[in-house]
Order: structure tokens, then C-alpha cells, then sequence
């Protein structure tokens, strides 16, 4: 299959985010996504209500008429860098009507003024408030995208080993899961999204002269026996491939229950241009699957 006239038509705008991500400083660029977010146009039937989790901000995404026993926590992606954005906000809200349930977005602290384990200790904090409200594990599932997917694998490791009740599901979105060695594929490809030099910098601010050895940054070198049922989709054209298949395979090895999709010609996190079919696919397949497992 060849490229659709929309999908030339954003690749040309990645070119510029690309950029801008590489170069603007992160102070500069994180204002404009805080004064962007009130933007965010939420589906109908679909509204937002901040709230704080164990001290952590977050936001409801709550459709109508969804069930208030169940729940979709959602880590958004950014480098360990960058907050919640109006796309993650969109995204997430097409996902949590498409589910017919709430989604809870988790507003972490972010590097490199809260480098690890700051980020992966507000998002199992934010499972374990919503235990308490109410929501049973194997009514709960989660789910993020890229830093947010390796936040998504972290997370289910470290309750896993602080024997907290697993959610029933997880799905990460071209999750970064190996920060050992993360730019050495830029030598031989190019991504058209990440930029080598904007991701080493996202590198560095969350290790912050850390390990990246720690299973809790890179989850390849982790243990991956006992985690819930896990979807991995990624794009053909990114780098972080390689971490997603390489992800699936410590997976299934550890007798998980994993499956991975790779979509043709997409890029980093693709799903966030939610104009795009394939975008919609993911989403809706992602859906399907979380759901799937709801109360199991």
C-alpha cells in the first residue's frame, strides 16, 4: 500500500516537531502545552474533571452513563519531559468512549526536576488511590504511550513485586522499555519523529547520572513472569520498534499473554493524529482488548 495524501500531509508537519523538540527549550515548550490543554475538544458525551490522587494531580475523562466501578488509568507520554498535552487529552478521550468506561490521566512529576523514580512512584500511587476508592483490580486496566508505555510496564512490575493486586490488563503504545542503548539505532535509521538529539536529552534528564540498568527505567532487563495481558503496537517507521518487539519476546518467554501489532508506515505514537484511519484502528483494537479482560 502506498502513502495516502493525508498521511504525506502530516509526515510534512513531523518535520517541524521533530525539530522543535530537538531544539526549543523545554521550559518554552512546556508553556505552550499548558496554555494549550484548556483547548482540548472532547468528544460528545464526554467531559474532564480535575481531581488529586495521593496528593498527585490527574484528570477524569468520565463518558456518560460509563460504570463507576471500573476504570482505565492512562500514563501519557513526553520524554519523562513534557506533561499532559491537548493530543494525549483527545486521544484519551476517543479511547475512554470507545471503551464506554472512565479513564484516569495521571499529571506525574517530570524530569529532570523530578528525575526517577519520581514519575513511576506517582503512577503506582495513583493505582493504589484508586484502590482504595473503589475501583477493583480486576476491574481496572492500563495503559500509555511511549515514556508512558515504559511508565505502563514499570508500573505493573513494581506492584507486581510489592504484592499489590495486578489490573486485569495493559497496553503500551511504541513504549520506550531499553534506555541502555536507546540512540544506537539512530547510527542506521532515520525516525520520523524522534530526533537522536532530543532523545538523549530526554535520556538524561530522567536518569539524572542514574542506572540504566535498573529494571524499574529499562523493563527489557526486568522480570517479566506474572504480568497481566499486554498489547504492544508499534509503528513500522520509528525506532522504538526494536523495544517493542524485543519487549514481546521477554514476554512471551515469561508465559505472558502478549501481543504485539506493528503498523505499516506509521511513526512514533501515530495514534495522537487522530484524523488518521490508522489511528482509530489502534485505538479502537486497544479498546477491544483492555475491555476484553475487564473482571478477569
Amino acid at each position: 500500500m502506498t502513502q495516502t495524501a493525508l498521511e504525506q500531509k502530516i509526515r510534512s508537519g513531523l518535520k517541524i516537531t521533530r525539530l522543535m523538540t530537538a531544539y526549543m527549550p523545554v521550559q518554552f515548550a512546556q508553556w505552550i502545552i499548558d496554555k494549550t490543554i484548556s483547548r482540548a475538544k472532547m468528544p460528545d458525551g464526554v467531559h474532564t474533571q480535575p481531581v488529586t490522587a495521593n496528593d498527585i494531580p490527574c484528570h477524569w475523562i468520565i463518558p456518560d452513563n460509563s460504570p463507576e466501578d471500573k476504570v482505565l488509568l492512562y500514563l501519557h507520554g513526553g520524554g519523562f519531559v513534557f506533561g499532559v498535552s491537548t493530543l494525549h487529552m483527545e486521544m484519551l478521550a476517543y479511547l475512554a468512549k470507545q471503551m464506554g468506561m472512565r479513564a484516569l490521566m495521571v499529571d506525574y512529576r517530570l524530569a529532570p526536576q523530578h528525575p526517577f523514580p519520581a514519575a513511576l512512584d506517582d503512577c503506582v500511587s495513583a493505582y493504589q488511590w484508586l484502590l482504595k476508592q473503589g475501583y477493583p483490580a480486576e476491574n481496572t486496566v492500563i495503559a500509555g504511550d511511549s515514556a508512558g508505555g515504559n511508565l505502563t510496564l514499570t508500573t505493573v512490575m513494581k506492584l507486581r513485586d510489592n504484592d499489590d493486586p495486578l489490573p486485569s490488563a495493559a497496553a503500551c503504545l511504541s513504549p520506550v522499555a531499553d534506555l541502555t542503548g536507546m540512540t544506537k539505532n539512530f547510527d542506521t535509521e532515520h525516525d520520523p519523529l524522534l530526533h537522536p538529539r532530543a532523545t538523549k536529552f530526554f535520556n538524561k534528564a530522567y536518569l539524572a547520572g542514574g542506572d540504566a540498568t535498573n529494571p524499574l527505567i529499562s523493563p527489557v532487563l526486568g522480570d517479566w513472569h506474572g504480568l497481566p495481558p499486554l498489547l504492544i503496537h508499534a509503528g513500522e517507521d520509528e525506532v522504538l520498534r526494536h523495544d517493542a518487539i524485543q519487549a514481546e519476546k521477554l514476554a512471551k518467554d515469561a508465559g505472558v499473554d502478549v501481543t504485539l501489532e506493528i503498523y505499516p508506515r506509521m511513526w512514533h505514537v501515530w495514534q495522537l493524529n487522530m484524523e488518521l484511519p490508522q489511528a482509530k484502528q489502534s485505538l479502537n483494537d486497544i479498546a477491544a482488548f483492555l475491555k476484553s479482560h475487564l473482571g478477569g
